[in-house]
C-alpha cells in the first residue's frame, strides 16, 4: 500500500534547466547593456564555468564573473545582471504540464506528499512559493536540513521518520537516476523515473517505473493500492 509520494523538485515538478538558461541569457544581455563589453558567448561560457566549479545554486556567480573578466566588481553591471536574471526567472519558472492536477488527485486519495531537494533551503522554498505549491506538501526537505545530498540515505530516512511511513509504503519520483532513483531504491522505496525531465539522455534508469507525463503517477498508485496489475508494466514508459 502506497501512503507517501516523494518528489524531487527541479526537473520533476518544474523545468529548472529551461528557467536557468533563459535567466542567464537575460542577465548576459542586461550586463552588456550596462557596460560589460564582452561577447555574449564569452560571458555565458564564463558563467557556466563558474557554476560547474561552484555548483548550479551558487549565489555570487555574477560577482565572480566580473572579477574573472575585469578584475573588479562594477555594481552597476552587477545590479543589471541580477535584475535581468530575476525578472526572467519569475516569468519562466513554470510547472510541467499536469503537475497540479496530479497533486490534487493524489491528495484526494489520502496520500502524504513530500519534496526532497538538493537545493539550498531558501532557494527551494522560493521556487515553491513562485509556483504556489508551498502549502501542498507535508514536508519539504532540502540540503540544509540534513547536510547531505541524495543518494545519501539521510534525507530519505528523515522524511520517512517524520511522517511515520515505512519505506515499502513510499514512492520516489525524480529525474536523476544516480541520486533520486538509487538513493530511494537502496532503502526499499519504490521508484519512478521522470523521463519528461531527463536532461542527460538517460538509457536505463534503474527505476521500477518510467513516465513521460507526471499524471502517469495516478495509474501506478491506483494499480498498486488496488492490487490490480497496471496496464503499464514496471519500467514501461507512459
Amino acid at each position: 500500500m502506497i501512503k507517501l509520494i516523494i518528489f524531487d523538485l527541479d526537473n520533476t515538478l518544474t523545468d529548472f534547466i529551461k528557467m536557468k538558461n533563459a535567466s542567464i541569457d537575460a542577465s548576459v544581455h542586461a550586463m552588456i547593456d550596462a557596460g560589460l563589453l564582452f561577447s555574449p558567448k564569452l560571458i555565458r561560457d564564463e558563467i557556466y564555468k563558474i557554476y560547474e566549479e561552484e555548483g548550479i545554486e551558487y549565489q555570487r556567480v555574477f560577482n565572480q564573473l566580473l572579477i574573472n573578466l575585469t578584475g573588479e566588481i562594477d555594481y552597476k553591471i552587477l545590479a543589471a545582471g541580477i535584475v535581468g536574471y530575476r525578472r526572467v526567472r519569475e516569468a519562466s519558472l513554470v510547472l510541467y504540464p499536469h503537475v497540479k492536477v496530479t497533486l490534487i488527485e493524489l491528495m484526494k486519495r489520502g496520500l502524504k506528499l513530500a519534496v526532497i531537494s538538493d537545493a539550498p533551503r531558501q532557494e527551494a522554498w522560493l521556487r515553491l512559493c513562485y509556483l504556489q505549491l508551498h502549502h501542498i506538501f507535508d514536508i519539504v526537505l532540502t540540503h540544509d536540513d540534513t547536510g547531505e545530498f541524495k543518494p545519501n540515505p539521510a534525507p530519505f530516512e528523515k522524511v520517512l521518520a517524520t511522517l511515520e511511513i515505512e519505506s515499502g509504503e513510499a514512492m520516489m519520483i525524480g529525474d536523476w537516476p544516480e541520486r533520486d532513483i538509487a538513493g530511494a531504491s537502496d532503502l526499499g522505496i519504490k521508484t519512478v523515473f521522470a523521463r519528461y525531465g531527463d536532461t542527460f539522455d538517460t538509457g536505463a534508469s534503474g527505476a521500477d517505473y518510467e513516465i513521460d507525463d507526471i499524471f502517469g503517477l495516478i495509474e501506478i498508485v491506483d494499480s498498486l493500492n488496488s492490487g490490480v496489475e497496471s496496464s503499464r508494466s514496471p519500467k514501461e514508459r507512459t
